[in-house]
């Protein structure tokens, strides 16, 4: 049996710089002799249908596939697997790819993975959380937030914009576009109109205890359930 491989997992907003350290990393392997391969889901055609392209134009070589299924399929007859797989875009690949990941590194395969560990929401996405999961090297890049452009934040969230003006939580999830849809923003700056605002649902967990759930009624309650009655506050 080959020794495992390894998963290195590159995450961040959009124009973080995510696929230009993969295909750094990609050159790199190819120097020292490796044999490397490159995939991408064909749903995204931004710059290029079959390469990958950084946002600021450093190009490489992939091919185009629907599913993780198809991308092992490449590989599987092969007279040998590569010593390093690349995958970018990962967020767009099915629940499969996090397993297809697996298969690899149990056959001594390096695999590197970049992705949005985020979507416009700012909520998890896509398979991106379970990679990062069982990632053995994780690198979160960030970037300028486009809206107040603070040198002492940074921006860790991608902002989806239809006209100019911030998409709706209801938007779809997916919508590939470059810098004519998206930028970066500090979460200060972040927008989602028609968000669920997060406190309204902690309120409903409070108004559960009318329902026998064990939840406390407010947050006073929540403290005397933790300090007890007569604890007085101190120790």
């Amino acid at each position: 049996m080959p020794n495992k491989g390894k998963l290195t997992v590159i995450c961040g907003p959009m124009f973080s710089g995510k696929s230009r350290e993969l295909i750094r990393l990609v050159h790199i392997a190819e120097i020292a002799g490796q044999h490397t391969k490159t995939f991408k889901p064909r749903i995204d055609d931004r710059y290029s249908h079959s390469d990958v392209f950084s946002h600021d134009g450093i190009r490489g070589t992939a091919h185009p596939v629907d599913t993780a299924r198809e991308m092992l399929s490449m590989m599987a007859f092969a007279p040998r697997l590569p010593d390093v797989v690349a995958i970018d875009e990962a967020q767009f690949f099915d629940r499969g790819i996090t397993d297809a990941c697996l298969w690899l590194i149990d056959r001594g395969v390096t695999v590197v993975v970049a992705g949005l560990d985020r979507n416009f929401r700012g909520e998890p996405f896509g398979s991106m959380p379970e990679l990062l999961a069982v990632a053995d090297e994780v690198s979160k890049l960030k970037a300028v937030c486009m809206q107040c452009k603070d040198p002492r934040v940074t921006a860790t969230l991608p902002q989806r914009l239809i006209d100019g003006r911030p998409a709706t939580y209801d938007s779809a999830e997916v919508m590939v576009g470059g810098a004519e849809y998206y930028e970066a923003r500090c979460a200060d700056c972040h927008e989602i109109p028609g968000k669920p605002d997060f406190g309204s649902v902690v309120q409903g967990l409070f108004a559960d205890q009318a329902n026998g759930s064990g939840v406390p009624a407010d947050a006073s309650d929540m403290e005397r359930q933790v300090t007890g009655p007569d604890s007085g506050g101190s120790a």
